[in-house]
């Protein structure tokens, strides 16, 4: 009857977001009076999932689950449910879970809540509190099947650790048959990604064209930040599609997002909106993201930026 908790990882190591959903299993487990059981896909080193509250880990090897598959993945998870007899399974936000937790809340008749940023406010019923209208207002939401899937917010709950072990066990589910073949993906591996980035440094058309882009990577660097563009910079080639952020591109969840040159168009807005700290800085005072930024800077980029660079690496210097 423990709660169940998908913990992501890439390449064999745990993502960001792994941690945060542990952390998040473990104040639902605390509300109920049970323990965590953490199912780990491919990963190398479980033993970390401890520190934020596992107690068991399911270890799952093989080599057709190298590659993420929705059908897949919700087949493995499904399976961990039903040997742990688990009543709650805790994903994250990623657009990984969000694919595949639609077919596991069928495949285990269990109601699924998505962006949720706290612990549940009441266990009977089953109440948590999540973002709607794109992140510009809460609700509290009832789950009221047996089996509940909470799908948590990134960044919303945050690392808590818990002191404790977990032990581990092999588990060796049944893979179905895909009809889906992934030849081949590409990922940049010298960049934090905008996934599991704290901060994320953004660039628009106010930058005026590729070629100045090398401030927004130096900031993005002395940040630990990774780096992003508005939906126009993607179209017209000066960065890759990967790094369009906004309501049709990546949805941004961090704790700090910076928006260089970009005016706030409502799709942008929407997108981005679930940052915690929104800072802008733009030449047009009237600009609609001022409006939605919690600091603003009216300013020219090429001389706030550099300046802001200068000011940062002279703070790290002293430290």
């Amino acid at each position: 009857m423990s709660v169940l908790v998908y913990t992501e990882s890439e390449q064999g190591t745990f993502k960001k977001a792994a941690f945060e959903v542990a952390s998040y299993a473990k104040a639902v487990a605390n509300q109920l009076g049970t323990t965590v059981t953490a199912i780990a896909i491919n990963a190398n080193d479980t033993s970390t999932l401890s520190t934020y509250g596992v107690d068991k880990v399911l270890n799952v090897t093989n080599t057709a689950l190298d590659k993420f598959n929705a059908n897949s993945y919700a087949s493995v998870i499904k399976q961990a449910a039903e040997k742990e007899s688990t009543k709650v399974v805790v994903l994250s936000s990623s657009a990984d879970s969000k694919y595949l937790a639609p077919l596991l809340a069928v495949g285990l008749s269990a109601g699924y809540a998505s962006n949720v940023v706290e612990a549940p406010s009441n266990t009977s019923p089953f109440t948590v509190k999540r973002t709607a209208f794109t992140n510009k207002a809460f609700e509290s939401t009832q789950i009221n099947t047996d089996i509940k899937i909470i799908g948590v917010s990134n960044n919303a709950f945050g690392l808590v650790e818990n002191s404790g072990s977990a032990s581990a066990e092999d588990f060796s589910p049944e893979v179905p048959n895909s009809t889906v073949n992934i030849e081949s993906v590409d990922k940049a591996t010298d960049k934090v990604t905008i996934a599991d980035a704290e901060i994320v440094v953004s660039g628009g058309r106010g930058l005026k064209g590729p070629e100045n882009w090398g401030m927004i990577e130096e900031l993005a660097e002395v940040l630990g930040a990774a780096t992003a563009c508005s939906k126009p910079v993607s179209d017209l080639g000066w960065r890759p599609h990967g790094e369009h952020v906004g309501q049709t591109g990546k949805p941004v969840a961090s704790n700090l997002y910076i928006a260089i040159g970009i005016s706030g168009a409502i799709q942008h807005l929407a997108g981005v909106s679930a940052s915690k700290t929104k800072v802008v800085i733009n030449t047009d005072p009237e600009a609609p993201f001022f409006k939605a930024a919690d600091y603003g800077v009216v300013g020219d980029a090429f001389e706030v930026v550099p300046a802001l660079i200068e000011k940062l690496k002279a703070f790290k210097a002293q430290q």
